[in-house]
């Protein structure tokens, strides 16, 4: 039999009718929710309680962070400029990078790929190489970030504070000793130990942000949307703009 061109095992039609993982779209719509039915989709099989609590528990962390990540502005820059709203939310979408969104991926990665070496040496190696440890620090939250310590408490109440959280809290411990300086376990680096209990591989950890972020950005490119008039988000080239060009000068000398 010849191999054809595209392969999944997402989901598929029998009879014209829409499977899902093996399960019935239409029997999904009346018996799952949503968390279960992303679970679903993503690992192939249904949550249990505690899987979906966890899920749960990781989208709305991430659902939300406040008008000034670059992903907002971008979302909302676009809508001012008259596109309609998948445009905007799009446009937020591809903001996201190394630094905001792509974090999370970085410390699944780096969770997993050192969960069973000492935490002491892992730091000492990346402290030496100058290479910053994923996961860590935050503009804001220096002594805790509140919701790393709230999503963890939910993976202890849940029997899913394993052997990633542990090595996540220990490698903190290892920064400040090693480095003299707190740097928090931020949102991205509990939520990377907390997906990584799950069994999610750490090339799906942006995939994992964005589910979690696009309710954010709907609401953030319909409010400017229906609030604010087109072009509302120029700069004034005055109070928020500095020069640094050539001074004017003449093609004709």
């Amino acid at each position: 039999m010849e191999k054809k061109k595209w392969r999944t095992a997402v989901s598929w039609h029998f009879d014209k009718e829409a499977y899902v993982r093996g399960y019935k779209l239409k029997d999904m719509i009346d018996r799952l929710n949503f968390t279960q039915a992303i679970y679903l989709v993503l690992t192939g099989e249904l949550p249990n309680e505690r899987q979906q609590r966890m899920m749960d528990a990781i989208l709305v962390t991430m659902i939300e962070h406040s008008i000034a990540p670059p992903s907002v502005i971008a979302a909302r820059a676009v809508i001012s400029g008259g596109n309609p709203l998948h445009v905007g939310v799009g446009a937020g979408v591809l903001a996201f990078g190394k630094v905001h969104g792509g974090a999370l991926e970085d410390a699944m990665r780096f969770l997993q790929e050192n969960v069973d070496n000492p935490p002491d040496q892992v730091v000492k190696t990346y402290l030496q190489q100058g290479k910053r440890i994923p996961g860590y620090g935050h503009r804001y939250y220096k002594e805790e970030d509140p919701r790393t310590e709230k999503l963890l408490s939910i993976a202890k109440e849940q029997g899913y504070f394993g052997k990633y959280c542990r090595f996540a809290v220990e490698i903190e411990k290892q920064i400040e000793k090693q480095k003299r300086k707190k740097l928090v376990l931020n949102v991205d680096g509990a939520v990377a130990a907390v997906a990584s209990e799950l069994g999610f591989d750490w090339k799906i950890g942006e995939g994992l942000w964005i589910i979690g972020r696009i309710p954010g950005l709907v609401a953030h490119t319909y409010e400017e949307y229906t609030m604010e008039k087109p072009f509302s988000k120029r700069l004034d080239e005055e109070k928020e703009v500095e020069y640094i060009g050539s001074p004017p000068r003449d093609l004709n000398k």
